[in-house]
């Protein structure tokens, strides 16, 4: 086939969109003049079919999503993140305004510095529980979808990585919540 003056400037993607929707008769005519074929959708219905093509073509990126998305949950449960980070120094606040100056060592170590720790703890939890569902939505999604379409191995990959951070920072935190990880010193 020759190159025509108005295809120079079109893209491989876009000759061939156009090819298809045209038909092959249509070809030795001139671009500009150039129609669809009688019953070709035309340039606009082959665009909306290449969109169609696109989604068929990418399985799984929802799934792909949530398993990155399970995967960061699972490494922001193993600090309790930011959101942690604020809450506990705001519970670390409240500790010194309700505790006064002729409290006890005892009471004024649990009501700063303890709380304070178990607000990160359950934050972090928190994290991990929802870095768990989503890896969990991710490794099951397959068996509710499409029968013979199977799951990218990235996609597993990460979702079990999702799941494995956070089994581990649900540990983490119970054993921080528990005070079996890192106890308040006795003060007696």
């Amino acid at each position: 086939m020759a190159t025509k003056t108005a295809d120079v400037n079109r893209t491989d993607d876009e000759k061939a969109r156009l090819e298809a929707a045209t038909g092959p008769e249509d070809e030795a005519l001139e671009a500009g003049t150039r129609e669809p074929a009688a019953g070709a959708e035309g340039v606009e219905g082959a665009e909306h079919a290449e969109s169609g093509d696109v989604r068929e073509k990418t399985p799984g990126v929802g799934q792909g999503a949530g398993a990155v998305v399970s995967a960061a949950l699972g490494v922001v449960s193993l600090s309790g993140g930011w959101i942690g980070t604020v809450a506990a120094a705001r519970e670390t606040l409240v500790g010194q305004l309700q505790t006064s100056s002729g409290a006890s060592v005892g009471k004024q170590i649990k009501e700063v510095y303890g709380d304070a720790w178990h607000t990160t703890a359950l934050w972090a939890g928190l994290f991990a529980v929802t870095a768990l569902v989503v890896g969990a939505v991710v490794l099951v999604r397959p068996a509710f979808g499409t029968p013979g379409r199977p799951q990218a191995a990235w996609i597993r990959s990460l979702a079990w990585a999702g799941v494995s951070l956070g089994v581990l920072g649900l540990l983490l935190a119970v054993l921080k919540y528990s005070d079996a990880l890192l106890a308040l010193p006795s003060t007696g």
